[in-house]
């Protein structure tokens, strides 16, 4: 049972009578008692006559996936079985974060009819989002007060990683075709494969001119070089604790994702195979033996359900686990935060066996550093000195990484994607991947 605002205006109106009839030597406390009965007795009467609303039936209709900050509209369909029209309104469950108007949704519904309530969704957090029910309420003929009735009825909606560093794609795609010897620019490196042959043009390398190509043709023929394909790069995100900790509008975990897509989709364009393992104590998420156009929707639909757990991570049992997804690993990308000497003993402790085995990058996502004041207050010189702080643990937990033999590379959750995609072109480049 629900009330509508109609009762307490009906019994507000009584005020005017209930003065009146004392105006008139009618004693007011019992005129004021008689009119709310009669209001109670009235709402009474409305929910009883009121229809069922447990005789509808519900189903809907949505998308099962959806990019965080894309809208998307949820289709409640409500058929009515019983033998009255159902006026009322209807709510759909879901959650705050996916972004449902908060106002119940009117209809109208005659006996054996259906309508269709469209429900518009604009989710703010990536994971999953469950609408396991839905409210609805059936008012009586006074619209005085209803009958209201909670019917099951379950929706999931999965909210995927944005994938904003798409933008840094096409100039980097443009740079691998110059490798892959679609352009002009030929490079040749330690790990390079010959491609095929073509015309001099100047400016080209004189050492790759083929001089028994050029004595057949006549014409100076050019060898072309590609970097070597069907390399293995497996990227682990990790998802323990500092994972949790938010820089910029999101958490590192959200932009440890970007740098990871972005990589994934240059690597398959290249013709390597890419890995991903999300990791803390336990594997939260597993990619591999994807290629092609189906790996980023594998990856997105894999990330988005996955949240940073408050623990500390296994760094062992994570480098058990990338032997375990490849035996030969040619490039390794480990997104972490690895800012604090003590808390980084034990993934540094485990790195040389990784680095002896593989190339590895280790990526950092910082935040934002805000200039200081001119004339800084107690409070910012202690955050100035703060941040210094964590900036000289950061370098040495970075030379270090160094020393283990792999290589560091921090920046901001916009900076981060496209330096680890720079990174790997380089390697393609040299030849060492």
């Amino acid at each position: 049972m629900y009330v509508t605002g109609r009762l307490p205006v009906l019994v507000a109106l009584g005020a005017v009578p209930v003065v009146l009839l004392s105006l008139a030597g009618v004693d007011a406390w019992a005129a004021a008692g008689g009119w709310l009965l009669l209001c109670v007795a009235l709402a009474a009467v409305d929910v009883a006559a009121a229809p069922d609303p447990r005789a509808v039936d519900l189903s809907r209709s949505l998308p099962r996936r959806v990019l965080l900050g894309e809208s998307v509209v949820a289709s409640l369909r409500v058929r009515n079985r019983g033998g009255r029209t159902l006026r009322g309104r209807v709510r759909d469950a879901w959650q705050p974060t996916a972004g449902a108007p908060e106002e119940r949704a009117r209809m109208t519904i005659p006996p054996g009819e259906a309508r269709t309530i469209e429900v518009p969704l604009r989710p703010r957090r990536r994971g999953e989002l469950v609408s396991a029910f839905a409210v609805l309420r059936s008012d009586g003929p006074l619209r005085l007060a209803g009958r209201q009735a909670r019917l099951e009825s379950r929706g999931a909606l999965r909210v995927l990683p944005p994938f904003t560093a798409r933008r840094h794609l096409p100039s980097r795609l443009a740079r691998l075709r110059e490798l892959d010897g679609n352009t002009s620019v030929q490079v040749r490196g330690q790990g390079t494969e010959f491609d095929s042959l073509r015309e001099y043009v100047r400016g080209d390398d004189v050492r790759s001119i083929d001089w028994r190509a050029t004595a057949r043709s006549h014409t100076t023929m050019l060898r072309t070089w590609r970097p070597e394909r069907d390399r293995h790069v497996v990227i682990l995100i990790d998802t323990g604790r500092t994972a949790a900790a938010r820089v910029g509008d999101g958490v590192r975990m959200d932009a440890a994702m970007e740098a990871a897509l972005l990589l994934a989709a240059l690597a398959t364009r290249a013709g390597d195979h890419t890995h991903l393992l999300m990791f803390d104590r336990a594997v939260r998420a597993r990619v591999t033996r994807v290629d092609g156009p189906a790996l980023l929707p594998a990856l997105v639909d894999a990330m988005a359900p996955v949240e940073p757990q408050l623990i500390d991570t296994d760094w062992d049992a994570a480098f058990a686990q990338i032997r375990a997804l490849t035996s030969r690993p040619s490039l390794v990308v480990l997104l972490t935060a690895q800012d604090a000497p003590d808390a980084a003993r034990g993934f540094l402790g485990s790195l040389p066996a990784l680095t002896a085995r593989a190339q590895v990058l280790v990526g950092t996502v910082t935040d934002d550093e805000e200039p200081a004041p001119e004339r800084p207050d107690a409070a910012e010189v202690y955050r100035i000195a703060a941040m210094e702080r964590t900036a000289r643990d950061a370098a040495v937990v970075a030379d270090a990484i160094r020393r283990a033999g792999g290589e560091a590379i921090a920046d901001t959750p916009d900076g981060l994607p496209p330096r680890i995609a720079d990174r790997y072109l380089a390697l393609k480049a040299a030849g060492r991947l």
